[in-house]
């Protein structure tokens, strides 16, 4: 296990690329089950949402009425949304800090491999999810595996790897498969919009967005496997063994030592999760389409078009709207299709942030001060990340996708890469009996909560009169950028010495 590096620094045993192997699984959907709710919302919504109208309509509600609270645009449709995006992540982040908790008490191995459990089945159960209600459940916990999962496998690699640049290294590279998590996902969405009819039937209907639900299962399968042969953190089991490893306290974050190193990381991280959550992520709802014959029919011109070309022609029109109608298998078709067209063009989030990542875990190893290193990427993340989806808002029906795909991979090098930053600082700046529980603070309450909440933000913006969400999303972007730039002057730069222990 401990076997000098070389001078590159990359020379692993193959117990460490096993390591390395689950790792890069555990990133990979870490983000993979993070941006799938983007992609089924709106799906997931039309399809769960119909028990609830005919309980309004039960109640003497008018059949029209009811259901256009639940299309996009309707109040009860924005609260599901709000709610479907914050609850879970504020449920994970509150768990995930336990979990950080635990991570520090229990070992790094033990938890991780529940975390990824976790996650893992909340995904396949919400696959099969009947109600608006049992999907939010599911959600929570999805959200709490993750945010657990990250926190313990950032600690477990960071003292596998205690020489500085085979850490910086592993790291890096691992935590870049984040983004193939992303693309991954698309693909999948993609994949389940364009065979869905062939898959087996649920509850009696092929709905694309089920299917990609469940394919969050698939991390669970090589975990069972290869559990057996992962070792646990050498350090913090010499120290457990010892009798020398201190109790985790979340107080102790708060001391006169750690309070500047927990209070502005976990600013400046949720700074960076505000730029994903409150405008890239929502990105799919602002391009896609879903509710043809609804008063608020939108989404990007392109795809309207190859939508409506691929059902075929409406039959006759809404007499409550005066907008064509389509039939129930038109519809459902229509759906699919807009989820393969908006996961392909989603996915260049991705592709930008894998290349980021890429650039990130290069530079990670120079000597580069770390608040600058993050800068690199923070500051034309400032400027870019509005300025894209403040022009998406005034000009995407003039605006090809092919040219939205371009800008929305310069927005994921931008973003994304600062995931990967956290990964090789935090493991830096707090020590190693708080290690997991500080990481957890910052990750969870500061990204995951706070962070995720600008989802909140944009989509209550976006319900003001002459707000849109892409406007909203630009908004509350650069809200979050300024407060990230200006926090990251106080970032605390690691000690040499802790960085070459």
């Amino acid at each position: 296990m401990n076997t000098p590096a070389t001078s590159s620094g990359f020379s692993l045993t193959r117990t460490q690329w096993l390591i390395c192997t689950i790792a890069a699984i555990g990133f990979a959907f870490d983000i993979y089950e993070l941006l799938m709710l983007p992609l089924i919302i709106k799906p997931a919504m039309e399809a769960l949402s119909k028990p609830l109208i005919a309980d309004l309509v039960a109640g003497g509600m008018g059949q029209a009425e009811a259901t256009q609270l639940y299309l996009p645009g309707g109040d009860y449709y924005a609260g599901w949304v709000r709610t479907l995006f914050f609850i879970p992540a504020l449920v994970g982040g509150v768990f995930g800090l336990i979990g950080g908790w635990l991570t520090d008490r229990l070992g790094r191995r033990r938890v991780l491999t529940f975390s990824i459990l976790l996650y893992a089945v909340g995904a396949l159960m919400a696959g099969f999810a009947q109600s608006l209600g049992f999907l939010l459940f599911c959600r929570c916990l999805v959200f709490v595996g993750v945010c657990v999962e990250f926190v313990a496998a950032v600690a477990w690699l960071a003292e596998l790897f205690p020489n500085h640049i085979q850490r910086e290294k592993v790291l890096g590279w691992t935590q870049a498969f984040s983004s193939v998590g992303g693309i991954m996902v698309a693909g999948m969405n993609y994949l389940a919009g364009t065979y869905s009819d062939s898959l087996p039937a649920i509850y009696e209907a092929h709905e694309a967005w089920r299917y990609t639900l469940i394919s969050g299962f698939i991390p669970a399968l090589p975990l069972i496997l290869i559990r057996p042969f992962l070792p646990e953190s050498p350090e913090w089991q010499k120290k457990k063994d010892a009798g020398v490893l201190k109790r985790p306290s979340i107080a102790e974050l708060f001391s006169p030592a750690l309070i500047k190193t927990t209070l502005v990381t976990t600013i400046v991280f949720a700074a960076s999760y505000g730029f994903a959550f409150g405008a890239i992520q929502q990105l799919p709802q602002i391009i896609g389409v879903k509710a043809f014959g609804s008063p608020k029919e939108s989404g990007h011109p392109e795809i309207i078009a190859a939508v409506k070309t691929d059902v075929g022609d409406p039959k006759g029109t809404n007499k409550e709207t005066g907008k064509p109608a389509f039939t129930p298998p038109q519809k459902k078709q229509a759906g699919n299709a807009s989820d393969k067209i908006v996961a392909g063009v989603t996915s260049w989030q991705e592709i930008g942030g894998l290349f980021g990542r890429g650039l990130l875990a290069i530079l990670a190893v120079w000597a580069i001060s770390r608040r600058n290193l993050l800068r690199v990427f923070q500051i034309p993340a400032l400027l870019v990340v509005p300025a894209v989806f403040y022009w998406l808002s005034t000009s995407m029906v003039d605006t090809s996708l092919l040219h939205i795909k371009l800008l929305i991979g310069l927005c994921g090098i931008l973003v994304v890469s600062q995931f990967s930053f956290w990964g090789n600082y935090i493991p830096l700046v707090f020590p190693v009996h708080l290690r997991g529980t500080g990481e957890s603070f910052a990750a969870n309450i500061g990204g995951r909560v706070i962070g995720t909440a600008a989802a909140f933000f944009a989509q209550t913006l976006s319900t003001f009169d002459g707000w849109d969400l892409a406007k909203a999303s630009a908004i509350v972007a650069g809200v979050y950028g300024v407060v990230g730039v200006i926090a990251t002057h106080w970032l605390p730069e690691p000690k040499r010495e802790d960085e070459e222990a």
